[in-house]
């Protein structure tokens, strides 16, 4: 199950939807791809994000922008909110499940006490990922002079379509980015599986293996290096909501033996910087920044744009529930699928082509 709360402040016609959807997912992949060559991840840190999450909530504030603010939010996310066709509005609590969406009105806060502030987000937060991120921001980081911070908290809890036996599990060697290598539980499954062999435009040999969740409408995209040596990272900028779809129509269905490593990402992120380095500068800048259409009382800036996303992979699933039936191995001899290098993963929301979630594991072992 997918649960995203967020804000909605208009109720966008099919067609508007349809072309949103794809400037978004191209501006989530470009920000990961940014993302992915820092240092961090470069140095061989694990990295998750959210692309539909940042997208939604850069959108919510392209509404509240007006004059230059808003052409530089507009260029760089590649869609305008205001020239959209707008449907019906809504008022009232709500999440986003499977692809539906719902508004969710967000609290006001007093930021002359900015410990409470800090105390009432982190209750929020923590109610609406059950419990996963009990604390979003750390005390400190609200002051009596804060006036917008974009918050975005994301908790996705799924199960594989066929789960991985726990009994199959065993430890294995993971290569890790930096050139060390680790010992990991590596999971084992036999199935039959959407599996395809790529080349990227420099040239590099990949392959994309997908594992279905249950209810088939989200999926798992795992993209490999063929060669272990090759970091994961250089394949960031192969991502596109057009390569994507590309991979889809490509992937045939084949009978392999997957291992894919148990993993925990805990990624706590602060964009500020890289939104700044893709042209979004001006919107953090008091002296620039326009959002008069939220008010024309004070002049506003965005002080900070932070995201947090924890994703757990286990045998069955993303993020444990209720244990499945075991899939036994057949006796033959199948080709494997092996995980245990740096790897890229997506889940995608297929009806949509929404990208909720993405992330590069160079080291499974890393907490």
């Amino acid at each position: 199950m997918l649960c995203v709360r967020f804000f909605l402040l208009a109720c966008l016609g099919v067609a508007g939807l349809c072309s949103l959807q794809d400037s978004q997912t191209d501006f989530g992949l470009r920000l990961f791809s940014r993302m992915a060559h820092g240092a961090a991840a470069s140095q061989g840190e694990n990295l998750a994000l959210s692309p539909y999450g940042v997208a939604s909530v850069l959108g919510m504030v392209q509404l509240g922008a007006g004059g230059h603010t808003h052409k530089a939010l507009r260029s760089v996310l590649g869609f305008s909110l205001q020239a959209l066709p707008v449907g019906r509005g809504r008022s009232g609590g709500g999440e986003r499940r499977d692809g539906g969406a719902h508004d969710d009105p967000g609290a006001e806060l007093d930021f002359t006490r900015a410990d409470q502030a800090v105390g009432v987000v982190n209750a929020w937060v923590s109610d609406h990922t059950a419990g996963m991120i009990p604390q979003f921001l750390a005390p400190g980081s609200l002051t009596d002079v804060t006036r917008l911070v974009l918050l975005n908290a994301l908790h996705f809890q799924g199960l594989w379509k066929v789960p991985f036996d726990p009994k199959l599990t065993v430890e294995r060697m993971f290569h890790c980015a930096n050139g060390t290598s680790v010992p990991v539980p590596m999971m084992r499954l036999l199935n039959r599986f959407n599996y395809g062999e790529f080349v990227s435009s420099d040239g590099l040999d990949y392959i994309v293996v997908e594992v279905p969740y249950e209810g088939d409408s989200l999926s798992m995209l795992l993209v490999q290096p063929f060669e272990a040596d090759v970091p994961a990272t250089a394949l960031t900028r192969e991502l596109s909501g057009r390569r994507i779809a590309q991979w889809r129509t490509e992937l045939r269905n084949v009978k392999r033996q997957l291992a894919l490593p148990r993993f925990t990402i805990d990624s706590e992120v602060n964009l500020k910087a890289v939104l700044t380095d893709m042209g979004l500068g001006d919107m953090f800048n008091l002296a620039t920044a326009d959002f008069s259409r939220i008010t024309t009382d004070e002049r506003l800036s965005v002080s900070e744009v932070l995201q947090k996303v924890k994703i757990e992979v286990n045998e069955e699933g993303t993020k444990a529930a209720a244990a499945s039936g075991a899939v036994i191995f057949s006796r033959m001899a199948v080709e494997q699928i092996a995980m245990d290098s740096p790897f890229l993963f997506l889940i995608q929301h297929k009806p949509t082509g929404a990208v909720l979630f993405m992330g590069q594991v160079n080291n499974p072992d890393q907490h």
